[in-house]
């Protein structure tokens, strides 16, 4: 009957009112987040269009991405908040909890140490800007371009297309040789090895006299001697291109005059 449905949904949402409430609280936390995130992500479009002639520079993209994800971690932990107090038991607990703050927030402190020490120093990292979005970057024994900082982790992809996951915490304190901080350009340099008998001012001179090109003795043992031709590219992701092409060259003059080369790099 319908009287007898209407009082059965009745029912329901009495009992579970507090689950119901949180879930709505859950998902208009959700709804609030990802809308303010798409704002503030066109206001950084509309922005850049008008100062920058549709690209914004490194720091302002990583400080917009990094105020992007704070912004969304906030609404939605406040939101899971407001839900979890729609229970009475754990605004209980939660009476209870701020009788002995102190000791809950030491015990709190210790247990999340490593979580907190990686979103202060993903804080830092926004502020101080010692490594940006694109920026070419050494850090420890790995090179390779700053593809992302978030609040914890920073994402590095390497030369060989794999991705390095570093804690922010490690990244703040540590060393990090950053190549393109002060200048955009990244010097690229490649490498041939050949018989000590070869004429080596020839080798030179067959790459040396290209504009911008550099060539040098890089290295001499017993086994041979190392030439290096250096030159510099406009960005960090041409520097593979350039050096690829650059080694192809070098190769092919000298073995078009009759300098055979014993190892490339």
């Amino acid at each position: 009957m319908p009287g007898a449905d209407f009082y059965t949904a009745s029912s329901f949402i009495d009992d579970n009112r507090g689950w119901l409430t949180a879930v709505v609280t859950v998902i208009a936390a959700l709804i609030l987040a990802e809308v303010i995130d798409r704002w503030l992500a066109k206001r950084g479009r509309d922005l850049s269009e008008r100062v920058a002639g549709g690209e914004l520079s490194p720091v302002a993209t990583t400080r917009l991405r990094f105020v992007r994800r704070l912004v969304f971690a906030v609404i939605v932990a406040f939101g899971l908040l407001l839900a979890l107090w729609q229970f009475e038991s754990v605004r209980t607990t939660a009476a209870g909890v701020l009788a002995s703050t102190a000791v809950v927030g030491l015990v709190v402190g210790l247990a999340a140490r490593q979580t907190l020490a990686n979103a202060v120093a993903g804080i830092l990292l926004a502020i101080t800007q010692p490594i940006r979005i694109g920026d070419r970057v050494t850090f420890e024994d790995d090179t390779g371009e700053v593809e992302d900082v978030k609040l914890s982790y920073s994402y590095l992809r390497l030369d060989d297309g794999s991705r390095l996951v570093i804690p922010n915490e490690r990244l703040a304190a540590g060393s990090i040789q950053n190549h393109t901080l002060v200048d955009a350009r990244v010097r690229v340099e490649v490498s041939v090895w050949l018989d000590a008998a070869t004429d080596l001012d020839r080798a030179l001179e067959l790459i040396d006299r290209e504009d911008g090109i550099e060539g040098s003795v890089a290295e001499v043992d017993k086994e041979g001697v190392r030439l290096a031709a250096a030159t510099w590219v406009s960005s960090a992701p041409d520097g593979g291109t350039v050096a690829a092409e650059l080694r192809r060259r070098w190769l092919r003059r000298l073995r078009e005059n009759g300098l055979s080369s014993v190892e490339a790099s």
